[in-house]
């Protein structure tokens, strides 16, 4: 990839160039995956694209097929002082490496007493409406939020990528960096090179009086849409965007309700036990005599991810639903 910084990025040149400069930055950052050297492609979406040849294979380890294998030679290098990105191709085979990074790298700095750190990330991608299948498109982040030692980050665009991904592998605990395949060519603003946004800040890319739209990664712009739709309707919506999952940034989201007094969480992920029933549950402990109305979830069917396009597009969360949702709580 080009040296020379574009006016506009795709999300997945922001990744590349986000684990370039760690590279640069720390001789430590190493690179560990199936295919991910040049000579095999880089990578299945080829975000590692150009890096082995800058880095040598060294440092860019094209592996097995085998998750556990990654996963683990992760978590032993970063036990010994390196800083391992892992590429997990997809975030359902992320499963079969349950053990290394729910029972080792999530736990050791704990059982530790803080004597070792795990500055390990894990990158991974999903996503429905690819036609991929149900073994190929599942949102596990609420899985993955629930395991206590693990950070679980979501971005939304190329900006927010390079700079959270930049902050997961500088960062000494284990984060799950989570891509979405079908935005990975999509584009936005270039960040500055020295760029980084810190994990566990919300933003705020739209500011509203009549209620909160709280998501991350895809859910961004369809909430951004239903936005501009009701605002010419004088309905005024407020966006957070997590970028981090967990731990989230309740000041932020708190503010926003409170402020509003309205909220509706949305992401991608199977609305049934989500993100957004923990979201929420904390919306309603701390502002309930507050709200105007119980808070709204907008997520996917209760089922495995349809094979079928129009099956599928039919069990995705949409817009629709959001703009629906959106109006039942509003009345």
């Amino acid at each position: 990839m080009s040296d020379e910084k574009p006016q506009e990025i795709m999300f997945a040149q922001a990744c590349n160039m986000a684990m370039a400069r760690a590279m640069a930055d720390d001789d430590k950052v190493i690179l560990l995956g199936e295919d991910i050297a040049d000579k095999e492609g880089g990578g299945v979406f080829k975000v590692t694209a150009g890096l082995s040849e800058k880095y040598g294979t060294d440092r860019v380890r094209s592996t097995p097929i085998s998750e556990q294998a990654i996963v683990g030679a992760a978590v032993g290098s970063a036990l010994v002082g390196y800083r391992p990105v892992a590429e997990i191709m997809l975030m359902n085979f992320i499963t079969v490496a349950m053990d290394q990074l729910v029972n080792h790298a999530a736990k050791l700095r704990f059982m530790s007493g803080g004597q070792t750190s795990v500055p390990l990330t894990i990158r991974t991608t999903t996503g429905a409406g690819t036609g991929l299948g149900g073994q190929h498109s599942d949102m596990l982040e609420a899985w993955l939020a629930h395991v206590p030692g693990l950070k679980v980050v979501a971005a939304s665009n190329p900006a927010d990528a390079y700079g959270l991904l930049y902050s997961s592998i500088m960062d000494d605990n284990p984060v799950v960096f989570i891509e979405n395949t079908p935005t990975y060519f999509t584009k936005g603003p270039a960040p500055a090179p020295d760029h980084v946004v810190p994990l566990g800040k919300a933003s705020v890319p739209r500011e509203g009086t009549d209620i909160s739209l709280i998501t991350y990664g895809r859910g961004v712009g369809a909430s951004h849409a239903v936005a501009e739709k009701l605002a010419g309707e004088g309905i005024s919506c407020e966006i957070i965007d997590l970028r981090t999952i967990a731990p989230f940034d309740e000041e932020t989201v708190l503010k926003s309700v409170a402020k509003t007094r309205a909220a509706v969480v949305v992401h991608e992920a199977v609305k049934n036990f989500g993100t957004g029933a923990e979201i929420s549950s904390r919306i309603h402990e701390e502002l309930f005599s507050d709200l105007k109305a119980p808070v709204g979830r907008v997520g996917s069917g209760y089922a495995p991810v349809p094979f079928s396009p129009t099956i599928e597009k039919a069990w995705m969360f949409s817009e629709d639903d959001i703009e629906r949702e959106v109006r039942k709580i509003l009345g």
